[in-house]
């Protein structure tokens, strides 16, 4: 994440991990989900803390799934079911359940497929938001096989030429094991950056870079400024000489396998609030020797760490790698949480009942 989404130290509240994800469970228990389903999601967020993912971790999201749950967008006990199925494949009814309970279940399926077949995947409809893609995808990594995780949003950027929104953020992630090197584990939204950014932006008053959103109209912004009162996001690329036409075809991408393949509406038909995902575990056994895919791997990915960095630079990453080293620092130093995030924990432990523990 770039350093400006970071909270400032000077006014950051270092929270430890174990107590907010008891409070986080806490809290969407006395909003109705079942005491598993609510640890679950709660890991879900705080492990985005841990990686520094935070946009999708407890600061942007929490409040958000309470509203839902309180408001009936979000099901805190759905039946979700399988309603379609082979050997490697399913489709899931989520019944309006909180994506980031469905897909870690709707990746133990494709998990276990995974192992029998090969190749496990799996389309799930009538979703939520499910917090980071990429803990999902990791899902895989302990099995030793490459994990797959992309989510169908509603519409929220603008497709290249368009002057209205009509293709969701619709983030993808991978995820595949290496030996000594941390896993490459990559996530990204498929518009210039992830909504919660904005939020972030707002809450910490910085500015926006140039290609970010456009004006009212459509014409892309290409100059830093703030946030303004009416602003479209952009896909990755910002235009067509830039590339837009690739993230918005791969966001496209997102829709037909984590939307139309479970039959759900998508782009511009997609009810706002409503994501639909698609999930995949491939077993690295069924292609070579796991220990020579790992080894393979190592060389590969340190081979990129080891390039050259360009002038200003000390240097070369590659994905996964900054979030497991701020994982490691933040499970040390604590999780740094805006004053105004503080201020809300206090206020719905006091609301719902739950001891306020940050």
């Amino acid at each position: 994440m770039l350093e400006q989404f970071h909270v400032p130290e000077a006014i950051a509240h270092r929270v430890d991990h174990d107590p907010l994800r008891a409070t986080c469970a806490e809290l969407l228990e006395r909003a109705g989900m079942p005491e598993d389903d609510a640890r679950l999601a709660a890991d879900v967020l705080v492990s985005a803390d841990l990686r520094g993912v935070d946009t999708h971790g407890v600061s942007n999201l929490m409040r958000s799934y309470i509203t839902g749950l309180g408001n009936g967008h979000l099901n805190p006990r759905p039946n979700w079911k399988i309603v379609r199925e082979t050997p490697s494949c399913a489709t899931i009814d989520s019944d309006r359940g909180l994506g980031v309970v469905i897909a870690p279940r709707a990746m133990e399926i494709a998990i276990e497929k995974g192992k029998a077949t090969g190749a496990g995947l799996v389309t799930v409809g009538n979703g939520r938001h499910l917090g980071m893609a990429a803990y999902h995808a990791m899902m895989a990594l302990e099995h030793d096989m490459i994990g797959q995780c992309m989510t169908a949003c509603g519409p929220s950027f603008v497709p290249t030429f368009a002057a209205e929104v009509g293709v969701g953020t619709n983030p993808i992630a991978v995820a595949a094991p290496a030996g000594e090197e941390p896993p490459f584990v990559f996530d990204a939204a498929m518009s210039i950056l992830a909504a919660n950014k904005i939020t972030l932006a707002k809450r910490l008053g910085v500015d926006l870079e140039p290609g970010w959103i456009t004006t009212p109209d459509g014409t892309p912004i290409m100059e830093r400024g703030p946030v303004p009162d009416e602003y479209m996001l952009l896909p990755a690329g910002s235009t067509r000489e830039l590339g837009s036409h690739k993230s918005y075809s791969l966001g496209v991408v997102v829709d037909i396998l984590g939307g139309l393949l479970n039959g759900s509406p998508v782009g511009p038909m997609a009810p706002r609030g409503n994501n639909n995902h698609f999930v995949a575990a491939y077993d690295i056994e069924a292609f070579i020797d796991v220990q020579e895919f790992k080894k393979g791997m190592d060389v590969y990915l340190s081979s990129l760490r080891n390039l050259k960095p360009a002038p200003g630079r000390d240097r070369v990453f590659y994905a996964g790698l900054p979030e497991h080293e701020e994982e490691a620092e933040r499970r040390v130093r604590g999780i740094p949480l805006h004053p105004e995030v503080i201020d809300w924990f206090r206020s719905a432990c006091d609301e719902l009942g739950v001891q306020f523990r940050l």
